[in-house]
């Protein structure tokens, strides 16, 4: 597996905030830079430059003495307390109600904590980083919002603020799930009557009785495009008190309704692409060197693809929003063609969306070969992940997980080392059933293991392998995402 030493970036959004004095830090190649903080949330600061451009880096980019200074650092009083949620006419109580569910509190989303509004949905964490955190829920049967069920729903928030709601109703994905999430997803279940018919018919439901809740509290929509490339979609939106809700149906795909700020949807979903030199400066605080010998890239995101065959897609979308780009696990899967309840192409997937990519000035590499240390080394030093084709057989994951669990005790380092060098000649038999993607994310030379990452929630972010063990299941195939 040969390639280049590309670079990830992290997308970071222009803020406000309070005012302070200059300070002069340091960051860890002993550059300096004048700069004021304006907040200090989840692991990272808001800093405004002299010339009023501003920016999100993590603490781990700086000095040990700056690192202290912001994990002291309070903002100043402002002696004014958050502006209450206007109504429009309607009020949060209305909109709840017609939702079936409390969305909205005292304050728009936008001032709201995530954990605080995902508390009131009862929507569990999905992942937390320094970079962002999200919320998500696989709801029972009879759980309904605006008056349909949702197969999932997902809360998106960044420095501690809500940034987006994502909802999917009716989609092949979902309709057509196996009996499990996790290592069971490879046992298949059941469709719903009437095949992709059926399903076809539940999303003309959906988006029926969606669109008359909204329109008979809000009013008629406005028809817009949103998104870009390859998942650009035809949305109805109704705005409401500073959220706009974007109800979409791609026939024969899903639908879905999305909670956005208008200045979102005002620019149709586009994103800007992030200067090479901000990318550069973001990854250095990402890597992680541990007293053992591992070294494993923090803060991917995770994204629990649930009960369904969704790997390929949930994998591209972890990586995609650690570049900064706005992904969507759903949208991928229409993009790369993704069957009935799951089963995706990655060449086709990376292939429909190269285009997107090439827009925010990232690329797609496909490796093909052995697994090899030299080669992962290379990749994970740098910052880069590796999407990894593999099969998750049975065998393996028993494997996998005793090995992690083995990890937890310190104490018997070297014992498990001794556990992992003779458990190289082991046989793991590959079973093309189970065809799946993973992020390998770490490595650690002295044990010669690598760390991988399923999309299967966060019990899935870190688990351990040695590569002998590893190669003899994988599918020799490596996706890289390039600067």
């Amino acid at each position: 597996m040969k390639r280049s030493l590309p670079l990830l970036a992290v997308f970071l959004l222009p803020l406000s905030g309070f005012a302070e004095e200059y300070r002069t830090f340091t960051n860890s190649a002993g550059k300096t830079v004048e700069a004021k903080v304006l907040a200090v949330a989840n692991g990272q600061a808001k800093i405004a430059m002299k010339d009023g451009k501003e920016f999100t880096i993590p603490f781990t980019s700086l000095s040990a003495a700056d690192q202290e200074f912001l994990k002291a650092w309070k903002p100043a009083a402002t002696g004014s307390a958050p502006a209450p949620l206007p109504t429009d006419g309607v009020t949060a109580a209305a909109i709840n109600e017609v939702i079936g569910q409390e969305l909205f509190g005292d304050s728009s989303l936008w001032n709201s904590n995530p954990e605080e509004v995902a508390e009131r949905l009862q929507w569990r964490r999905e992942s937390k980083t320094d970079i962002s955190e999200s919320y998500r829920s696989y709801p029972r049967e009879e759980y309904r919002f605006l008056g349909a069920r949702p197969f999932s729903a997902a809360l998106y928030g960044e420095d501690s603020k809500v940034t987006s709601i994502s909802i999917v109703f009716a989609n092949k994905g979902d309709s057509f799930q196996t009996a499990g999430s996790g290592e069971e997803h490879f046992i298949k279940g059941k469709p719903i009557p009437g095949g992709m018919e059926g399903v076809q018919m539940l999303m003309e439901h959906d988006e029926e009785t969606i669109s008359e809740k909204l329109t008979t509290l809000l009013g008629e929509p406005e028809r817009q495009k949103f998104g870009e490339g390859e998942a650009r979609v035809t949305a109805n939106r109704w705005d409401w008190a500073g959220h706009s809700f974007l109800l979409s149906h791609v026939e024969g795909e899903y639908v879905s309704l999305a909670v956005q700020t208008p200045a979102f949807a005002d620019a149709r979903g586009n994103t800007k692409r992030v200067p090479d030199s901000v990318v550069r400066e973001k990854i250095r605080g990402f890597l992680e060197k541990r007293e053992n010998g591992d070294v494993v890239i923090s803060n991917i995101p995770m994204v629990n693809q649930g009960p369904k065959g969704y790997c390929v897609p949930a994998t591209a979308e972890r990586c995609m929003r650690f570049l900064g780009i706005p992904a969507d696990m759903y949208l991928l899967a229409m993009a790369g063609e993704t069957q009935a309840g799951g089963g995706t192409s990655v060449d086709r997937l990376l292939s429909n969306i190269g285009s997107d990519i090439k827009r925010k000035g990232r690329s797609f590499e496909i490796e093909t070969g052995e697994l090899k240390m030299r080669d992962v080394q290379r990749s994970i030093d740098d910052g880069i992940p590796i999407i990894w084709a593999m099969f998750s057989t049975k065998e393996f994951n028993d494997t996998a997980n005793e090995r992690t669990q083995m990890r937890q005790d310190k104490d018997s380092w070297e014992s498990y080392k001794a556990t992992v060098a003779a458990a190289e000649d082991a046989t793991l038999p590959k079973d093309t059933s189970t065809a799946h993607v993973v992020i390998i994310m770490g490595y650690n030379e002295e044990t010669n293991e690598i760390a991988f990452s399923d999309s299967w929630g966060e019990r899935y972010l870190e688990r351990w392998i040695s590569i002998p063990e590893a190669e003899q299941i994988s599918q020799g195939r490596f996706y890289i995402i390039d600067l």
